[in-house]
């Protein structure tokens, strides 16, 4: 099976660039209500993070004393990651995409040019397996409760 099945496209996520600054990167991650968002390269598109909440929080706490208006200038590669969602090349294997899927919310897929092109998220992959193991009616039943 080929994982671009499961391919959410760049046009239809929300992404910050690396030369964002922390206050882009909350505006962004509050209107989406996104807990983490993948960073790309401004220039070529290459991906380059993952950028999440609680990242944005610990290095807040630990670095800076800052009000809104500071926040404006502190570009986006300033604040430390714990770490990035690793991602899948375009041509990946379904086992490699099922490895990393379940230790991340989303994997973010990139060309052989390693630009960033879309995302796969957990829901939907395991969305897909439930309905091959007959659990659709089930699932989509039990969520209607």
């Amino acid at each position: 099976m080929n994982i671009l099945f499961f391919l959410t496209p760049k046009s239809e996520v929300a992404y910050i660039y690396d030369d964002d600054t922390l206050w882009q990167a909350l505006e962004k991650m509050e209107c989406h209500r996104y807990t983490a968002v993948p960073i790309i390269d401004h220039e070529d598109g290459t991906y380059i993070g993952t950028l999440t909440e609680g990242d944005l929080l610990w290095d807040v706490r630990e670095r800076y004393d800052l009000n809104l208006q500071e926040a404006e200038d502190i570009p986006i590669l300033a604040v430390n990651r714990r770490r990035d969602n690793e991602p899948v090349a375009a041509d990946a294997n379904i086992e490699d995409l099922i490895s990393k899927v379940m230790n991340q919310n989303f994997v973010p897929v990139i060309d052989d040019e390693e630009r960033f092109i879309g995302i796969i998220t957990r829901k939907d992959v395991i969305q897909y397996l439930s309905c091959k193991c007959g659990m659709e009616e089930k699932v989509l039943y039990m969520t209607v409760d």
